[in-house]
């Protein structure tokens, strides 16, 4: 498994693309924010959703999905 660095920039990309670039991998792994706080939209959030979980293989919903950080430590928790 990647380590929590690589996966960091890995989802942040993730969000970026989700979000067709509206927000920034930079934006993501600049703080703790939340990341509805940073812009990213309910359907950003369906395309993160469905990217992790075909890159990953896990089922993800909202709630696993609200900050990077808990994207990480759901990962590391269930992947």
């Amino acid at each position: 498994m990647q380590t929590d660095g690589e996966l960091r920039g890995r989802l942040a990309d993730m969000v970026a693309k989700a979000t067709d670039g509206a927000v920034e991998a930079e934006e993501v792994l600049a703080g703790e924010a939340r990341l509805a706080d940073l812009g990213v939209t309910s359907l950003g959030y369906l395309r993160l959703i469905d990217a992790v979980e075909a890159e990953f293989g896990v089922e993800l919903d909202l709630t696993s999905a609200d900050s990077l950080d808990e994207l990480v430590n759901y990962l590391r928790l269930h992947a």
